[in-house]
């Protein structure tokens, strides 16, 4: 083992982005229950934030119905926060949501958070399913956010009330891939959190606008990012770049419009894939750490040190549930500079 400050990362908080992954021969049922026994390893390794992803007719993700399985996982936890990473706003009415949130916070006092997206996180048939206005409007999202936040505010009369909701403290958070909700958040002074684990393309540009143009509010005194990170750690170099096969195969699927449950992992799969797909898997992987405990820590270092994340949200597609585990395990110890 190398000396400490080879590896060791700056403090910085760390949680979890969990998307209920649905594995092949399994179901729905096991994947939630999958995803209250992470969130307890995670509560009990000192991650700070436990949160779920709306995502539809995706046949391997169970967190559709995303408040409810939040509130299925606060249920079987005592102290991590738990929240929503997260919901995609253009599928809702603001009022719902208000009132979702409101009631899990109202269930959990002190424990919610609310990640709001404007993608829609399905394809076009479902969202025309979901019952929401598909007109492109780019001042819709920001509207529905600012509707939506004020539903929790105590002292300004409204004609409608969120019941529960009003007069409640939750953290509001912007969700994004792109500028786009750099912006948004910068301006309303709220917290960021960018999608590069799966997005990475603009993330440097949308770090430089949210932090120059960002302005302080009631919420917030300064700029605060939270960034996206895959793990796959196991207790060698090897294992770990074969439990990360699941999500390869799983990411050129879905690229190949041909969605399904989480695969096992394969040996050699990278090695099989034409040149354009394994350019492909390397763009979206870039922001990853693949391999053993050592390797892993320098890894998140590394990432820490580039970008100046104020906190890191990690997330593995592993199909294994024990192998999930002790990658969560070795990301923790790694971030808290045990290893």
């Amino acid at each position: 083992m190398g000396a400490p400050d080879a590896h060791m990362p700056p403090m910085v908080p760390f949680s979890v982005l969990d998307l209920a992954p649905v594995t092949e021969g399994g179901d729905a049922g096991l994947a939630l229950r999958n995803s209250l026994s992470l969130a307890r390893h995670a509560e009990r390794l000192g991650y700070r934030r436990f949160w779920m992803a709306e995502h539809h007719n995706m046949p391997g993700i169970a967190s559709s119905a995303t408040a409810v399985a939040l509130a299925y996982v606060g249920a079987g936890t005592s102290r991590i926060r738990i929240g929503a990473g997260g919901i995609m706003l253009p599928n809702h009415a603001p009022l719902v949501i208000a009132e979702q949130f409101g009631t899990l916070e109202s269930l959990y006092p002190g424990r919610v958070d609310l990640g709001l997206g404007r993608a829609p996180g399905t394809d076009q048939g479902a969202a025309y399913a979901l019952r929401r206005n598909l007109h492109s409007d780019e001042n819709q999202f920001p509207r529905d956010v600012v509707e939506l936040m004020n539903y929790f505010r105590p002292t300004e009369p409204q004609r409608v009330r969120a019941i529960p909701g009003e007069g409640l403290v939750i953290p509001v958070w912007i969700l994004g891939s792109s500028t786009f909700g750099a912006q948004l958040a910068a301006m309303l002074g709220l917290p960021y959190a960018f999608a590069s684990h799966f997005a990475p393309q603009q993330l440097e540009e949308a770090l430089h606008v949210y932090r120059a143009a960002f302005r302080p509010s009631p919420h917030l005194e300064r700029p605060y990012v939270m960034l996206g990170f895959n793990v796959f750690a196991a207790d060698t170099d090897e294992e770990g770049e074969y439990l990360a096969t699941s999500m390869q195969q799983a990411f050129i699927n879905l690229s190949g419009g041909r969605p399904a449950p989480l695969p096992p992992p394969v040996r050699g799969y990278r090695d099989s894939l034409s040149p354009p797909h394994r350019a492909l898997l390397d763009q979206v992987l870039s922001c990853s750490a693949i391999g053993a405990p050592e390797k892993v820590a320098g890894q998140i270092a590394d990432f820490v040190e580039r970008t100046g994340a104020d906190e890191l949200m990690i997330t593995c597609q592993i199909y294994t549930h024990e192998a999930r585990l002790r990658s969560f395990e070795i990301a923790a110890r790694s971030m808290a500079g045990q290893l």
